[in-house]
């Protein structure tokens, strides 16, 4: 099973965590670290670090609230060296509950993919994807 960790600003992906585990179920192998400008770089890696070593050895997806923030800066450094790692940024609450709905079929790379797609779904003008279909 892939394991999977949130870092965001604040303690967003906590609550994404909360939301989607209410949706999909009580979930394993899942850690979430709030980072504040209350914290130093050192400590958000150090906290990082733990996270990735609580979740063990093994695929992980990493998700972020957005590239290039510095929940993005911090952990890429951390798992540029472990090739079953991967980041993907956006995290939003559709993507979450896919990425628990499908951790067990395929590999980090897949699931990462998938996360993506779901995500890109779930940015939409609903009214009007509604009216395109009458």
């Amino acid at each position: 099973m892939v394991n999977l960790l949130i870092i965001t600003h604040g303690e967003f992906g906590a609550y994404l965590v909360e939301a989607a585990e209410g949706i999909v179920g009580p979930q394993t192998g899942v850690r979430s670290v709030g980072i504040s400008p209350r914290l130093t770089v050192d400590e958000i890696r150090r906290r990082i670090m733990t996270a990735v070593a609580e979740l063990g050895p093994g695929e992980l997806v990493v998700a972020v609230d957005m590239p290039g923030g510095t929940p993005c800066n911090v952990v890429l450094p951390v798992v540029k060296d472990l090739p079953a790692a991967h980041v993907v940024s956006g995290v939003n609450l559709y993507m979450l509950v896919s990425a628990f709905n499908n951790r067990g079929s395929g590999d980090g790379a897949q699931l990462a993919e998938r996360m993506i797609d779901c995500g890109r779904k779930a940015v939409a003008d609903v009214k009007k994807m509604l009216a395109a279909k009458r």
